[in-house]
């Protein structure tokens, strides 16, 4: 069992950055790999970002691929994604989420473990 919780939104106009952080209480965060999610106003929610446990291995959505960055800290059980460049199309809750596995990491299905959300506006 691991809870997660998110930190680090808030609103930002266009071509900022903001760093968010989802801090995992489990002391095996380790053999997690963790993925970004995030949910536009009325959509789906949708694949951002994820890393394996042993950082060797990432994978983004294409639109993100170039302006986001997500890096763990084991020592510090949290995962962080950097935004660079938003566009007011990032506008969502951005979740994390913990999974045994980093099969399909794109698969909301995977991951049995979900933050509360924290929420990103991009906005002038």
């Amino acid at each position: 069992q691991v809870q997660l919780v998110e930190s680090g939104g808030g609103l930002v106009q266009p071509g900022g950055s903001l760093t968010l952080s989802c801090a995992a209480s489990a002391r095996t965060f380790n053999d997690y790999a963790v993925a970004w999610f995030r949910q536009p106003p009325g959509k789906e929610r949708q694949f951002v970002a994820a890393i394996d446990r042993t950082r060797r291995k990432m994978a983004y959505l294409e639109s993100a691929k170039d302006r986001f960055a997500i890096y763990r800290d084991n020592a510090k059980n949290t995962v962080y994604l950097q935004m660079n460049s938003l566009k007011p199309e990032d506008t969502a809750v951005y979740y994390c989420a913990a999974s045994h596995t980093y099969s399909q990491p794109d698969n909301k299905e995977n991951y049995a473990y979900w933050g509360q959300g924290t929420q990103v506006a991009v906005s002038s």
